[in-house]
Formats: structure tokens, sequence, C-alpha cells
């Protein structure tokens, strides 16, 4: 399970050096791909492996799910992890969803997220604001 918040910054080629505490979980093969609010996330090759298996459950006939599943799909890169643990985040997805150098590096469970570190600064202090109504609301769901 990856867990915690670290700051980073992208090496001039845009390699992400993985916190020490994720690179065992993480092995040698990751995928990386959009996120959600504005992040990217990296998944290890297993958990990659199940959510396509969740993918591939949503019926393609149905507009939502095609729309998903191609930017999903559109967006993922197969990524080797160096020796010195580091990803190089494509370029790409990094001018895509503006992302600069630094970088915040979020655990979340069965993935890492990757945040530009202004966005997340930002998005941080609204969620906090409104954890405890957050967290009631989930437990009466």
């Amino acid at each position: 399970m990856f867990f915690g918040s670290f700051a980073h910054t992208l090496d001039e080629k845009g390699r992400l050096m993985i916190p020490r505490k994720m690179r065992e979980e993480l092995g040698y093969k990751v995928y990386i791909m959009k996120g959600f609010d504005g992040s990217l996330s990296i998944y290890t090759e297993a958990n990659y492996q199940k959510l396509v298996e969740e993918f591939n459950k949503l019926p393609f006939s149905q507009q939502r799910n095609r729309d998903y599943l191609r930017v999903q799909f559109a967006t993922t890169y197969e990524m080797d992890v160096d020796k010195l643990g580091r990803v190089q985040v494509p370029t790409a997805l990094l001018s895509k969803f503006n992302i600069s150098r630094n970088v915040i590096v979020l655990g979340i469970g069965d993935h890492i997220e990757i945040w530009d570190a202004k966005k997340y600064e930002e998005y941080e202090s609204g969620v906090v604001e409104n954890f405890e109504k957050n967290a009631e609301s989930i437990n009466n769901d």
C-alpha cells in the first residue's frame, strides 16, 4: 500500500526520483496515466492489470465509457524504473496537464499520484476545510 506525501523536483530530463518508501513496492515496470483533479497516476504492473480488468467490464457501446476509456488509454505510458529509483515522466503528460518541475508525490493506497506542487497546495487547502464533513458523509452513505 502506498501512503504519505513527499515534495520532489523533476530533474532537467523530467525524471522523478520515487520516494524511498515507495520504491520496493513499485517494482521495475510502472504505468503512468492521467489521474483525477489534475494529477498523474502511477500504477504497479499488477495494479494496472486490475484496473484494466475493471475497464474491460465497461460497455464500450455507452458514450461516456468510450470517452473515459479513450482518455485513459491514450494517456497511458509503460515506463521502467531505473536502478536509481527514477522514472521518466513523459514530456507530453507534463505539458498537457501543466505539471512543473516542483511536484508533490502522494501515496494513494493502490497507486501513486504526481501533482504540480502549486496546484496541489490549492487543492489541499480546499479539501482540508471539509475533511470532517466529508468523513461524516462517507460514513453515513
